[in-house]
């Protein structure tokens, strides 16, 4: 075999290698991944019923309701427009309060109900998690843009 036939040989092994490790890390990474939604978009049905995903906005006030066993909690997510009720058993953050931002993780349940295998809130005053703000604030825009008067003097 000639040289120029080993190295072409050489060239396409390489490649071939790389397109299978490239391959491996792609479908790694896309069974990690965790997308975000906000409650208009869960209530839109665009969430998957299959996957974990991640919802938030803020805690509903007067929605925490805690279960007989001391562990489970049920509250109710809003970004103002939508909500979805969220169930979770575990101990809640410490800053975890009605009114306040949270982003939890989990899968949308059969009853439509999200069932919550993460909860966390914000840190302090001035934080929102980014996926949070930026919901809220859309669904704010939504809201007023369907609130705005018509010409005709109707809404």
């Amino acid at each position: 075999m000639k040289p120029r036939h080993q190295r072409m040989i050489a060239i396409a092994a390489g490649v071939a290698l790389i397109a299978i490790a490239a391959a491996l890390v792609l479908n790694a990474f896309q069974g990690n991944v965790v997308f975000f939604f906000s409650p208009s978009q869960v209530a839109a049905k665009e969430a998957p019923l299959d996957r974990t995903f991640r919802v938030g906005g803020m805690v509903e006030q007067g929605s925490l309701k805690r279960r007989a066993d001391g562990l489970t909690v049920d509250f109710v997510v809003t970004d103002t427009a939508k909500t979805i009720p969220v169930v979770y058993s575990g101990i809640l953050p410490d800053l975890f309060k009605e009114g306040k931002g949270v982003v939890a993780q989990g899968k949308l349940g059969p009853d439509g109900a999200f069932h919550a295998s993460e909860v966390l809130a914000k840190h302090d005053e001035n934080y929102m998690p980014p996926e949070a703000a930026h919901a809220l604030s859309k669904a704010e825009a939504d809201r007023a843009a369907k609130s705005v008067i018509s010409p005709g003097g109707t809404r």
